[in-house]
């Protein structure tokens, strides 16, 4: 097909969205979150954000057979009948907030709700989500008596910040009925939007699974993105659950998960920020939470907590060092000059205390603070900590070119930097086994974490790059990459940053693989929720995460809805449509497309600059691409050869190009000034 016909709403083409009148924000929330999305065309009809912030079940399922589901408008009114009958309403996709039960009865008893994200958890306790394990959870309760009509609404407080399935159930004398004559959600997450379809990102490919997988991790954020009085309770209760602790300032606060922990975990930033930017550009609520570890931070050590308020977990290294790649991000793609002013020195305190754990004689961090990620060991000279701190360091650089205007801190920790890469590949660089160990000391265990981070940071060469790409496969099972540091467990947030980093190191057929593998797998699990991403499973197809590693009691604590997993959904933009951003706001980009066995890719995101937009179009001889970027800004084109070491013909806008053309790597690197849209045809 001709590209302008298959760009159907392109660029200066697409139309804005109607913005629905039943729309609001969350409670008394002031809407600061935009009104219409920012590009409307055919991707529109794989976003999960529902078009209302009410929204009612989808569908009836049987308690005993829940395979066999009937369709909500004609189960209603649903009616049980005698002691221990139920009925579960299924939303169909991921959703939260707080239920309205109407019922009607001439008995009196009690009805029970329970609540669950995955099918196998579905009955009459809920899944786990306060941390007390063991069926804690359990149920919310609406006595009744004789009333004509019935009206149960959830106390705030009891808001279930994610699920999937409702079960209500009747507890009475067993002629006892009782009539639900509606059922309906009011949505608690995304509070500051009056449209939660209002993406500011889009991507669309004509690989249907990757577009729905891309969608489903911009959906997971905004399940993670939540009032800020809706914390989980802490201490953690003994029952039940209370989602009422404040985690920050503002309206709206990025957390960890939807069901579960709801308190800002900065492990999540170096994968979830970027997600965010690229789909809802909900930027506002990521500040929120770096603010948060800001207002928190050790005054005298200058150490960051592992979490936000009210769990406030401390003793990470890591995790103090994704605060501060958070702040690199966040500041990437705002040129939030105030927040990061306001916060300078406090990041300064930070770099001073990460890196005052280097130890001079080997250049290695010597990790003091083990808390991590769910891997099974941390600390010493542990590698993946060592990958971490050189990309702290090396987007410090950046930061402070940007702060100070000066080149005095910039030199000091790119030197620090380069000593510690190669400190790191002298001591955590197996050359038998081809890839980098676990510590610095001996072992057998060559992590996925530390060695994607090595490909995607860039902290080794090309040619051990292309080892620990090829090494990274053998990790590999049908539904997704086990992490050697957490045996028999699937991480998709590790895994986040081995697709990346295969791109990184020129192999888009694995990484595109391993997200069809992984991805693909959960979003068309009917077990789960068919919407949104999942914080971990095991090799053998289970949801049971950590389970058998002693780290949780309880299989169904694992979140279904967890934004540190949404790395798919940058990596498919800036890696495959190749479209990113490379000083704040966009003043400058870059476009370097990898088709992998793609044909057709289209996608876009705004910043205050204006709308970024880019497509191609690839055949087996040739390809077009086209893109239309703000005035005033400038990038350069990576344009990747058809065939190996053959220099192709390049035309922009008609006119064939011949000079200005750096050729390296088998792209060719042509520098695009000024802005506005241009059509590139490469043969």
């Amino acid at each position: 097909m001709a590209i302008l016909r298959w760009l159907h709403g392109f660029v200066g083409l697409s139309a804005l969205a109607t913005l629905s009148p039943a729309q609001s924000c969350w409670r008394d929330t002031v809407c600061s979150g935009p009104k219409n999305p920012a590009f409307s065309g055919a991707w529109e009809k794989n976003v999960y954000a529902p078009a209302s912030r009410t929204v009612k079940p989808k569908s009836v399922l049987s308690l005993w057979n829940p395979s066999t589901p009937d369709k909500y408008s004609r189960s209603i009114p649903f009616t049980l009948c005698g002691n221990g009958s139920s009925v579960v309403f299924d939303f169909g996709i991921e959703v939260g907030g707080i239920i309205t039960l109407n019922y009607s009865s001439s008995d009196e008893g009690i009805l029970g709700l329970a609540f669950t994200e995955a099918k196998q958890w579905i009955g009459k306790w809920s899944d786990s989500s306060n941390g007390a394990f063991k069926g804690a959870d359990g149920a919310l309760f609406e006595a009744f008596s004789n009333p004509e009509d019935g009206s149960f609404v959830m106390s705030d407080k009891y808001l279930r910040g994610g699920f999937r399935y409702l079960t209500v159930y009747l507890i009475a004398e067993d002629d006892s009925t009782v009539h639900i004559e509606d059922v309906s959600l009011e949505i608690g997450f995304q509070p500051t939007w009056p449209n939660l379809q209002a993406y500011q990102g889009y991507f669309h490919s004509n690989d249907e699974l990757l577009n729905r997988i891309w969608y489903s991790g911009a959906y997971t954020l905004q399940t993670n993105t939540v009032p800020v009085n809706t914390g989980r309770q802490v201490p953690i209760r003994n029952e039940g659950w209370v989602n009422n602790a404040t985690m920050g300032p503002g309206n709206t606060i990025f957390v960890d998960g939807a069901k579960r922990d709801r308190a800002v975990w900065p492990g999540d930033m170096g994968i979830s920020i970027p997600s965010l930017f690229v789909s809802t550009g909900d930027l506002e609520s990521m500040k929120n939470a770096l603010q948060v570890m800001y207002d928190t931070q050790d005054n005298s050590t200058g150490a960051f907590d592992e979490s936000g308020p009210p769990l406030s977990q401390k003793n990470s290294d890591t995790y103090h060092m994704w605060s501060m790649i958070g702040t690199y991000y966040y500041f990437l793609y705002t040129n939030d000059t105030d927040f990061l002013l306001n916060n300078w020195k406090g990041y300064q305190r930070a770099m001073n205390y990460i890196y005052g754990k280097v130890d001079e004689s080997s250049g290695l961090l010597n990790v003091t603070g083990t808390r991590d990620w769910a891997r099974w060991q941390q600390g010493y000279n542990n590698s993946e900590a060592q990958m971490i701190l050189y990309h702290t360091l090396k987007t410090g650089v950046s930061l402070a070119s940007w702060a100070e205007n000066s080149e005095v801190t910039s030199n000091k920790w790119n030197t620090q930097a380069e000593d510690l890469r190669r400190a790191i590949n002298k001591h955590c660089w197996d050359n038998e086994y081809g890839a980098f160990k676990d510590n610095a000391t001996d072992t057998s265990l060559h992590p996925q974490d530390a060695n994607s981070m090595a490909l995607l940071y860039g902290v080794t060469n090309k040619e051990r790059a292309k080892k620990i790409s090829k090494i990274l496969t053998k990790n590999w099972t049908p539904i997704g990459a086990v992490a050697p540091e957490l045996p028999e467990n699937i991480s998709p947030f590790i895994s986040s940053f081995e697709i990346q980093g295969h791109f990184e190191a020129g192999h888009p057929a694995r990484a595109l693989e391993l997200i069809r593998r992984s991805w693909g797998w959960y979003l068309t699990n009917p077990n789960g929720t068919e919407s949104t991403v999942i914080e971990g499973y095991l090799k053998n197809g289970t949801f049971g995460y950590r389970y058998d590693r002693g780290y949780a009691n309880d299989e169904s604590y694992v979140s279904h809805a967890h934004g540190q997993s949404t790395g798919p959904t940058s990596a498919l933009t800036n890696y495959v449509l190749g479209l990113s951003v490379t000083s704040p706001r966009g003043l400058t980009w870059r476009i370097a497309p990898q088709f992998g066995d793609l044909t057709t890719v289209q996608g876009g995101f705004t910043t205050s600059l204006g709308k970024f937009q880019a497509a191609w179009e690839k055949k087996s001889d040739q390809y077009t691409l086209l893109l239309s970027v703000p005035e005033g800004t400038r990038g350069d084109l990576a344009l990747p050869f058809l065939k190996r070491l053959e220099r192709p013909s390049i035309t922009i806008d008609g006119i064939h190009i011949s000079r200005g053309v750096n050729y390296t790597d088998d792209r060719a690197i042509i520098r695009v000034s000024g802005g506005g849209s241009h059509k590139v045809e490469v043969r």
